[in-house]
């Protein structure tokens, strides 16, 4: 049954108005009546902050809300949530405390901020009794921050696992589909929108590692430094890495991991090998997805669309729709502080365990499995599969040794490569990817 209307509202002020913004906005006047009937009273727009007060934007947005003057949205006595989707790091830092320090719950979809400051902010936020909500900041339309704090309330998470940047998946896919080399699926990916002019922050793992951070607050409990994750990208995969990866029956995909084995937390971001039979084998293109392990509801998948104006703005919504309840009902605050966090350790990556897929590019000289084979086995690594493509007689082209490896502490293997790494027949440094049994 709809909650019954009142004469009361909630006041709004939203700082940015670009594509989530924009997106932000019209979902409000579009469900303007059912979200009323859902909240309990109506939700009521008075601020937009925006740079540029000239520029044309949705028609959902009255033109006489617009200012370029944060501190006239910030410190509005009316305003009860102010929802930040600015972006960047150091000015949307400072509005959400801004907003904080005036009373007002806040609504963010800002990644940066909260993998670097979201215990502190929590920390202001729960002191100033008001919430601080951030669903719209990982996986975009995926409700993955809800399910952790609210459907994983009563169970202890052990893992989390996932795809959650659209433009590396994108780019791995293509590589895969079309066999094309890495810099052709990203230039696709730019004409297509799906990455920026300078797609750095997405392929190099920061993006995904961020959204770790995040999840881990939730799942974990855990208050992290961001240097403490181990991140990787995926610029060094080359078309031929797929072709052996569908050759042991895995594909390659760009992962968080994030383990919590009780003493210390395993935090890393890479490219990984993953059984084609896997749920996340089949997440493709843009989409995203997150595999959650519970001590006692097993795995639980959470799939959809990881980007977009609207994916996201219905997140940023829901969640300003939450907030308004609790504002609405005297209780602002109570779901900030039902979080709890603390420092946690997390293991070298050296100290990882897990399998490994090697190619090493060699000189046609003799000696050379033997070589390998030993270094490997002096560092505790057996062989568990290997694959030789032969050179031609006379050929001037190296030649690939491809190996899977059983479980080994990473630590040895490292070892084991930088030992071969200034061996005579090495033509290229050795590529390694893990494997991950998810």
């Amino acid at each position: 049954m709809l909650a019954p209307m009142t004469e009361q509202q909630v006041t709004i002020a939203l700082l940015g108005c670009g594509t989530v913004g924009g997106g932000v906005l019209e979902l409000l006047h579009n469900n303007a009546a059912r979200m009323a009937a859902r909240v309990g009273a109506p939700l009521r727009v008075k601020h937009v902050l925006v740079q540029d007060g000239d520029k044309p934007r949705t028609a959902a947005c009255d033109r006489r809300w617009l200012t370029t003057d944060a501190q006239r949205a910030l410190g509005d006595p009316e305003v009860d949530v102010v929802v930040e989707v600015v972006g960047g790091d150091k000015r949307a830092l400072h509005f959400i405390e801004q907003a904080i320090a005036h009373g007002k719950s806040v609504v963010t979809a800002n990644k940066l901020v909260l993998a670097s400051h979201g215990a502190a902010l929590l920390a202001k936020a729960s002191a100033a009794g008001v919430d601080l909500a951030f669903e719209g900041a990982v996986g975009g339309g995926m409700p993955i921050v809800r399910t952790l704090r609210a459907a994983f309330a009563g169970d202890r998470v052990t893992a989390i696992t996932g795809i959650l940047n659209g433009t590396s998946n994108y780019v791995l896919t293509r590589m895969l589909d079309t066999k094309t080399s890495f810099a052709d699926a990203v230039s696709s990916a730019q004409q297509l929108g799906y990455a920026e002019a300078d797609p750095s922050m997405d392929v190099d793992g920061l993006d995904a590692a961020h959204k770790l951070a995040v999840l881990a607050l939730l799942g974990f409990g855990a208050k992290l430094d961001f240097s403490q994750l181990s991140v990787e990208g995926i610029s060094d995969i080359e078309a031929v890495d797929h072709d052996y990866a569908q050759r042991f029956g895995f594909c390659i995909k760009h992962l968080v991991i994030g383990r919590d084995h009780g003493e210390a937390l395993e935090m890393r971001v890479h490219a990984a090998l993953i059984p084609q039979r896997s749920v996340l084998a089949n997440v493709s293109g843009v989409l995203n997805a997150v595999l959650l392990e519970g001590e006692a509801v097993g795995p639980s998948l959470v799939y959809g669309r990881g980007a977009g104006a609207l994916p996201t703005a219905v997140s940023v919504v829901g969640d300003v729709m939450d907030v308004s309840r609790s504002v609405l009902a005297g209780a602002a605050g109570l779901q900030t502080r039902s979080i709890r966090y603390a420092k946690r350790p997390v293991r070298a990556m050296s100290e990882v365990r897990t399998r490994y897929y090697l190619r090493f590019t060699v000189h046609d000289e003799p000696g050379v499995l033997a070589t390998i084979a030993g270094s490997l086995g002096r560092q505790q690594v057996s062989i568990e599969q290997l694959v030789q493509a032969i050179a031609e007689p006379h050929a001037k082209q190296p030649a690939s040794v491809v190996m899977l490896t059983h479980r080994a502490r990473e630590g040895h293997l490292q070892a084991a490569l930088d030992e071969l790494a200034s061996a005579s027949f090495m033509a290229q440094p050795a590529r390694m990817l893990r494997i991950e049994e998810v």
